[in-house]
Formats: structure tokens, sequence, C-alpha cells
């Protein structure tokens, strides 16, 4: 038990934030979570308080990524700050500024009234997305925290650029404040896991469409997963590990192909796999589909392609020990069949 630290939690009613928030809870601290609208506190409550009794530990503050409003009175006598929002569409913008900008402003905001406040570390959100897409040797051999993705190459999707520039961005303001140290960076693959409401998060999308049978087939596609859990337990750890300061931390489980990930449901859950398809798709049809599906656009250029990270830097400074993602697998379908999504509102 930490015996009463504060810790606020940026995007606190997000799929890992709310997870984040469970894990400080139960390790004893006090925690605060920002949200664009308080109207959403109640069910942010009811969804950690299905795991974890929160009691007068967790309260709520207004604050937008796209405004400096509400920040500094978030941050203020907080020990430290998990940085967990960011802008993630469901379709990749025409215009990259649509997330580009409010991700790296808001990360700014962020460690600005941080530093303004005192914080002893932030930790900061970013993705694999800032690290795979480093080179033309990316499949040959295993990335690691030294690598990045190149925001200016034009073939990275508007999402993959938001996220580099980001934390770059990040890491040039703590330097340029001599507090390098008092920053780490969490980098997360395809993040799945046990949902704690309804609330859906764009990364839970391939076991959800999996499960519900809209994928008419198996694209030659493949993530590395990773269970929310980890991740949360890896930001909580960070925040002290003595030498996670200044560090890159990939939060990674193993690779998969989706059909990998479709034989594992099958396999699990019988009957309620039932709509998980069995055929593979070629690929001159996915990219065919990607033509009139711009959801779909962004992974064509991932075809048929395997990429792998270290978590040596992770298990190292911060104790990463990832669970068996067979099991995050199965954990995150039961709870979306235990959870289904609501029913869009009528037009």
């Amino acid at each position: 038990m930490d015996g009463g630290q504060t810790v606020l939690v940026t995007g606190g009613s997000g799929f890992l934030g709310g997870w984040c928030l469970v894990e400080l809870l139960r390790r004893g601290y006090r925690a605060r979570a920002t949200l664009r609208d308080l109207a959403r506190e109640h069910e942010v409550r009811t969804a950690v308080a299905s795991q974890v009794q929160a009691d007068d530990r967790l309260s709520f503050f207004t604050a937008d990524l796209t405004a400096d409003a509400g920040w500094h009175e978030a941050v203020a006598g907080c020990d430290y700050v998990l940085h967990v929002a960011s802008p993630f569409p469901p379709v990749q913008p025409k215009d990259p500024d649509e997330v580009i900008v409010p991700a790296r402003e808001g990360s700014l905001r962020v460690l600005r009234a941080s530093l303004d406040a005192e914080v002893k570390r932030v930790v900061l959100t970013s993705s694999v997305a800032a690290v795979r897409n480093s080179g033309a040797d990316s499949q040959d051999r295993q990335l690691t925290e030294d690598d990045w993705s190149d925001p200016d190459n034009p073939r990275l999707s508007p999402y993959a650029r938001s996220k580099t520039i980001a934390e770059l961005a990040a890491w040039e303001l703590m330097r340029s404040r001599g507090a390098e140290d008092r920053l780490v960076v969490v980098a997360p693959g395809a993040i799945v896991g046990p949902v704690l409401g309804a609330d859906r998060s764009f990364s839970l999308q391939l076991v959800e469409r999996l499960l519900g049978g809209a994928m008419p087939g198996l694209p030659r596609l493949g993530f590395s997963l990773v269970d929310v859990r980890d991740v949360a337990a890896l930001e909580v750890a960070a925040m002290t590990a003595p030498e996670a300061g200044g560090q890159r931390l990939l939060a990674v489980g193993p690779f998969l192909w989706v059909a990998e990930v479709a034989q594992i449901l099958r396999e699990r859950l019988g009957p309620d796999a039932a709509k998980v398809p069995r055929r593979k798709l070629p690929d001159v049809l996915v990219r065919l589909a990607a033509r009139f599906d711009p959801s779909l656009r962004p992974s064509v250029a991932d075809l048929g392609k395997r990429v792998t990270y270290s978590t040596e830097n992770s298990r190292r400074r911060a104790g990463f020990s990832p669970r068996p993602i067979e099991e995050s697998i199965v954990d995150c379908a039961r709870s979306l069949l235990d959870h289904p999504a609501p029913a869009p509102a009528p037009a």
C-alpha cells in the first residue's frame, strides 16, 4: 500500500485509463481522473467499482487536450501523472493534423502543468506505432526502445504520425527543462483484455468483429497483443521504479496473426465463437475492399508483415511480466459477450 500519494490519470473514461485507476486504487494510491465531460463521472465510478473499492480516494476533474483550462487544477498537489488520453479516430482523417495537433499539444499541456506542479514523474502512454516503422529491416530483427518511426514518412497513418510526433515533442520539452529523467514513456502494442463496461475502445475491434461475424474472412494481418491489465501495472510501476526514469518501455506480448486469434477463440469459447470465420482472405481482396472502406486502408501496407519487439528493457527496469496472451484474448471475448455494446441511437 502506498500510503496516500496522489496520481492523476488523464483520460480516465478510456479502456486503459480505467484500468490504470483500478491498479492505482488497488495499490493504495489516491487517484484523480480527467474527463472532457463530468457527466461521465458516475459511469466511470461504476466501472471502477466493479473491480476495486474506491471510497473517497477517487476524484474527477474536467480537462480537454485541446484547451488549457483545467489542467493546472487537475495536477495541483499530485505526486505523479499517468498521461493516457490521446485521440484515436475509428477512421483515419484526410487531414493528419486533426489527430496530430491534439496529440502533440495535449501532451505538452499535460507535461507543462506537471512540471509547474513539481510532480515527481510523468508516465506518458505512446504506442509501438512510434517504433515499428523504423526501416526496411524491421521484419528481420526484434525492435527495441532505440527504434523510432519516421514522422515524415508519407505512408504512415495519421495515428502513427501523431503518436511519434507527440512523443518526440514530449522528450524535447523535458530535455529543454532539464527534466528528462522525470519522464517515462510506455509504448503498448494492440491492447486487449476485459472491458469494464459497455464503452468500447478501438483496440478491441479485432476480437469484437471476429466474435460478431463482422469479418468475412481472415486477412493476412498480425499484431503484437498485450493485456490491458499488464499495461496498467507497468504504467504504475514505472512511476516509481528507480531505473525507469528517462526510459522508453515497450509493452507488448507475442505477435499473432488474425487467423491465430480466431483459432484461440474457437478452441476456448466453443458455441460462443460460432460466428468466428475460418477461411483466409487473399491479399488482393483486402486491397480491393480497402478502396471502398477507409478504415481498412492503413492495414493494407501491413499485409503479410511480421514485426516483433524486445521487452527486455521493460522487464529489467520496471518488472514487466505479461500474462499468457491466450488468457487475455479469452478474458476479452468473455467480457465483450457479458457487456454488449449499446445499440446505436435511432436516426
